[in-house]
């Protein structure tokens, strides 16, 4: 079973509670997950790891949140290459750029050589209960990449 690390960013509770559903789908797989707030998380920890899940919120008009910005620095100075990576957040489609702090994160871990089999999962605001659904199937479908790419 791979060895995942979640880091995320949440202000309100929404890319929060979206990272929980997800924790749930990965830990129904029986891999192994270790989740972080981007706050308490150096980037240098995610090449410790087979699987990493980027999560954040979109910021003003489709920036990073201010608190991910030295994690996102940090980033330059690893290399991802033979990880997988996928991202999640909450965003807001009041704004133009939907959802692209989720895109900034998976650009970012394909530039450090990372893999990104899945598309970015982008949920408006908070979850609806078929979106927590969508979340936990999301986190499945990311321990089942490891199985599918060894087989």
């Amino acid at each position: 079973m791979p060895t995942i690390l979640m880091v995320y960013a949440s202000m309100t509770g929404n890319t929060e509670e979206i990272a929980g559903a997800i924790a749930e789908g990965i830990r129904s797989t029986g891999a192994t997950l270790a989740i972080k707030e981007v706050m308490d998380a150096s980037a240098k920890e995610l090449t410790a790891y087979d699987g990493i899940l980027l999560g954040a919120y979109t910021w003003g008009d489709g920036e990073l949140p201010d608190e991910c910005m030295d994690f996102y620095g940090e980033m330059d100075e690893i290399s991802l290459a033979g990880k997988r990576v996928a991202a999640f957040g909450s965003c807001d489609s009041n704004y133009d750029h939907v959802g692209a702090a989720v895109d900034i994160l998976l650009q970012k871990a394909r530039d450090r050589g990372a893999v990104t089999p899945l598309p970015g999962l982008k949920i408006e605001l908070a979850p609806t209960a078929q979106e927590k659904e969508s979340c936990k199937a999301f986190g499945v479908s990311f321990v089942e990449l490891f199985s599918t790419e060894t087989a």
